[in-house]
């Protein structure tokens, strides 16, 4: 397989407004993050992935984007993202950039043209139907953000599609004019020397023809419905991804990762397979779910280690010839890691570095989610009002105002499953606010962060911040970590993770404990062949092989 800086980097993820704050107004902003690139070069990463700090409302923190060629109030000026850039630079270390491009907000000047009247220019660049005879909604698809996905604009009589908030209305992909528009965007950007674009639900951006409701039986056809068979991976979608790719994408050296919800492993190569020239890598999702009961996301269900595995394992395969694999566990749009797979309390440290070492071990390009290398963990506001995301607020109107749900069965399943998890402010230090702003922050800090922060994992020859390093050290020197064939073992453990990594002539052996109690590892012939402990999550290399103690995580070099 073909050697790529984009294969061999570690990317970290910044949520902007909950990094760092510079001037007291409780947002982080870009100076914020220009004060803490020393931090990031000596962590060791290769790619800083900036979540959206294009000018916005703000109606879902910045995903809603007024101009694609501007930066927001709140974040700075185009002149400190400059900055920003030439700092990363400096550093060795590359910049992607956010790509919301399925959708824009609502007041951006396209559709503020385009809701004017329905023959101006902009009408086609945003996707408009008439009512039925009674007024009813174009079809029954139900919004990602709850409710119906259509909102009748009262300007032109007519509805337009939103998938998401109804201030994010969708981009018609169909229009070729736009589709050039947002190519020259993407030139801007690139020209300005961003390394690489992650695609916001890119493969949301070609709906059926027609736009048929989703008819369930048993049902009355306008009752709303899930619509994705026919907006997820549409019918022109691959059309689309390679015109971009050859008229902008292949024309830079950049990495490109596309967001794609409800992808298959089919669907994966067919958007990475690198012959047909669209993407590198996608996220997929399917791990994501795997606590999910039948009603989606907000169902919580236990997981188990074999359903996760099985998951992994599939997309290890599939991809393992074709495509590539990103890595990750945990971003701004899902729980922390920690927390969910692995045990915030006793065993926070050892379980958070096991689950390191997977994401690092596997075949793939891995992602680090801000404040995931000190160890930070879901936080449980215990009133509504503490959270901010409209994704929870949508959802529990839906659920208990308007549905009568159980509050409290509710708003556990916000701790759990809660995009705010992930967005409360980086813990800094045990100062007022975790170091994070002089200010009251946009939304509340968790109230652990005096025992979990960077100074303190600084300080900590043994914290988890450390133990980041050492493996994204480790992958800089062997390219095994990279391009070796991955190998399950012990497919049906109930509590380890086992496999094997191979190139030419070298053989890594992975093992992983996800459990809080010790477990027997039947491998005597691979144990038998391991030469040295290539890294542990234990300060010490446990007197009995053959047992892994609780969440353990251990790495062997085999005899060749």
């Amino acid at each position: 397989m073909k050697r790529t800086f984009w294969k061999e980097a570690v990317v970290y993820q910044i949520y902007p407004r909950s990094f760092q704050d510079s001037n007291g107004d409780g947002i982080g902003d870009l100076q914020g993050i220009i004060s803490r690139l020393d931090y990031l070069q000596k962590l060791g990463v290769d790619v800083v992935w900036l979540s959206p700090v294009y000018k916005s409302p703000n109606d879902d923190n910045g995903y809603d984007i007024s101009d694609y060629e501007d930066i927001m109030d709140e974040f700075g000026t185009l002149k400190d993202w400059e900055e920003l850039l030439t700092g990363l630079h400096d550093r060795g270390i590359k910049l992607m950039m956010d790509l919301v491009i399925n959708h824009s907000s609502d007041e951006h000047q396209w559709f503020v043209e385009s809701r004017s009247s329905k023959d101006n220019p902009y009408r086609d660049y945003y996707i408009w139907r008439p009512g039925g005879p009674n007024g009813e909604r174009p079809n029954n698809w139900s919004s990602i953000f709850s409710g119906p996905a259509w909102e009748l604009d009262e300007t032109t009589g007519e509805y337009y599609l939103h998938l998401f908030s109804r201030k994010q209305p969708d981009l018609n992909w169909d229009n070729p004019k736009l589709r050039d528009e947002l190519y020259k965007m993407i030139t801007f950007w690139l020209d300005k020397g961003v390394d690489g674009l992650r695609m916001d639900v890119i493969n949301l951006i070609s709906k059926a023809e027609g736009l048929p409701s989703f008819q369930i039986e048993g049902e009355a056809p306008e009752e709303l419905a899930w619509g994705g068979d026919y907006f997820m991976n549409g019918p022109r979608v691959h059309e689309f991804l390679h015109e971009m790719n050859q008229k902008v994408l292949s024309s830079y050296d950049i990495m490109t990762v596309g967001e794609t919800p409800g992808a298959s492993v089919e669907d994966a190569v067919l958007y990475t397979d690198e012959d047909r020239e669209e993407l590198q890598m996608v996220f997929q999702f399917e791990h994501m779910d795997v606590d999910s009961g039948p009603g989606g996301k907000w169902d919580v269900a236990p997981w188990t280690l074999t359903k996760l595995r099985d998951i992994l394992h599939k997309w290890q395969v599939g991809l393992a010839d074709k495509g590539w694999n990103s890595l990750y566990l945990n971003n701004h749009d899902q729980p922390r890691m920690v927390s969910r797979f692995g045990d915030d309390g006793r065993y926070r440290v050892i379980s958070a570095k096991m689950l390191a070492t997977l994401l690092h071990t596997l075949k793939g390009t891995p992602y680090i989610y801000q404040g995931e290398e000190i160890g930070m963990t879901n936080v449980k506001f215990t009133t509504l009002e503490d959270y901010k995301d409209i994704e929870i607020l949508n959802m529990y109107r839906e659920k208990v105002t308007e549905g009568g749900a159980d509050h409290e069965t509710i708003l556990n399943a916000i701790h759990v499953k809660g995009r705010d998890n992930a967005r409360t402010p980086m813990q800094w230090d045990a100062s007022a606010n975790a170091g994070f702003s002089e200010g009251e922050p946009w939304l509340k800090v968790n109230p652990i962060y005096k025992e979990i922060n960077v100074e303190q994992a600084l300080a900590d020859s043994d914290s988890i911040f450390y133990y980041y390093q050492e493996l994204i050290a480790l992958r800089k020197k062997n390219p095994i970590m990279v391009y070796g064939e991955y190998k399950l073992l012990l497919p049906d453990h109930e509590n380890l993770y086992a496999y094997t990594r191979t190139l030419d002539d070298e053989q890594w052996l992975i093992l992983l404990n996800f459990n809080e109690a010790p477990q027997t590892v039947d491998l005597s012939a691979e144990l038998s062949t391991a030469t040295d402990l290539i890294i542990g999550n234990y300060p010490d290399e446990s007197p009995t092989r053959e047992i892994l103690r609780p969440y353990e995580a251990r790495v062997y070099r085999l005899q060749s």
